[in-house]
């Protein structure tokens, strides 16, 4: 079979050629010839395909720290990958022209993937710039071989996976960020084409399997930016752990979204709100020495200095060097 005519993994056929996909919560039923919101699941004469299998819109290395992940693997280097489509509509879309749009794709194996990340010497891949669950076959697929490669796996993702698919993907996961949009349903039904509910089952699912979790939250002024709304995501993470970072992302307009960029002393304030129940907030898309570095949340050592994504790791060791306090930093 050709490559991009991968059959779906997770789907069941119905009558009339019809078939559910059962991969995300939209459960989207798909008539032959149709494909599913995401755009990259297509039903041929009754069996789904996953279109998009091995297709990458773009393959280039990154700061690990632009994911963003700041307790894993400091100040190293990741092969990013990623395809097109997504299981979202957002109207403040980043990357909406490989996520809505049509970018130009190339085709790749995995161990071609794989060998890339090699001979790049990246510390792992990074699931990243379209949403990956839309690739779920490609992702498992790739994991799976890098794992025996001794490569570390990463995954950007908006969280919105049914719970059977998620599981199954986890054991070779080793870090995930998850972009909680807001936490509000209403905005997720409005702006994004979701529902909070299954982001935050998500969210705990990949908490208690134990793999290294970042949070990170855009922040659109007049939308998701009260303190309420900050204050009830910082208590939920908090319930879990203490030690979950969390990036909080200054917006700028983008895609269908016209709304004037947040201000820097709002977002300043809004990261305060986040410190008050967890210990390590981060500000995104700001030059700020003060709130990009890690310190240890005891005593105010600096362990890791960032400047956009310039880094200096001082220590990347799992404690503090000069307290001992757990830093939750994971450095192999």
């Amino acid at each position: 079979m050709n490559i991009e005519l991968k059959e779906a993994y997770y789907y069941k056929k119905l009558k009339n050629k019809k078939t559910v996909c059962q991969l995300c919560p939209h459960n989207c039923v798909i008539s032959s010839g149709e494909s599913g919101l995401c755009r990259i699941r297509k039903n041929y004469d009754g069996t789904l395909y996953a279109l998009s299998y091995g297709r990458c819109s773009n393959a280039a290395m990154d700061p690990i720290e632009k994911k963003p992940l700041y307790h894993f693997l400091p100040g190293t280097e990741v092969l990013s990958v990623g395809t097109v489509g997504c299981n979202f509509k957002c109207e403040f879309c980043q990357n909406w022209q490989i996520s809505q749009g049509s970018a130009v794709t190339t085709l790749y194996t995995s161990e071609q993937i794989i060998q890339k990340a090699i001979d790049e010497k990246a510390s792992g891949i990074a699931f990243t710039y379209n949403e990956p669950i839309v690739w779920y076959e490609f992702v498992l697929d790739t994991a799976k071989l890098a794992r025996e490669k001794g490569l570390k796996v990463i995954m950007i993702t908006n969280g919105f996976i049914n719970s059977e698919p998620l599981k199954e993907l986890l054991p070779f996961i080793d870090a995930m960020n998850v972009d909680i949009k807001a936490f509000d349903n209403i905005f997720y039904e409005k702006y994004c084409g979701g529902t909070l509910a299954d982001i935050l089952n998500s969210v705990k699912i990949i908490f208690e399997s134990g793999i290294h979790l970042e949070i990170t939250k855009l922040i659109i002024p007049t939308l998701n930016d009260t303190k309420e709304h900050i204050t009830s995501l910082a208590e939920w993470l908090a319930s879990m752990s203490v030690k979950i970072p969390l990036h909080l992302t200054r917006y700028y307009p983008n895609y269908k979204m016209k709304i004037p960029p947040t201000d820097v002393d709002n977002i300043l304030r809004i990261v305060k709100i986040g410190g008050k129940y967890l210990e390590f907030v981060y500000l995104g898309n700001v030059l700020d020495i003060e709130h990009s570095s890690t310190k240890c949340p005891k005593c105010g050592t600096i362990a890791i200095k960032r400047i956009g994504f310039n880094v200096d790791v001082i220590s990347n060791e799992p404690k503090c060097k000069k307290c001992e306090y757990d830093l939750n930093i994971i450095s192999e």
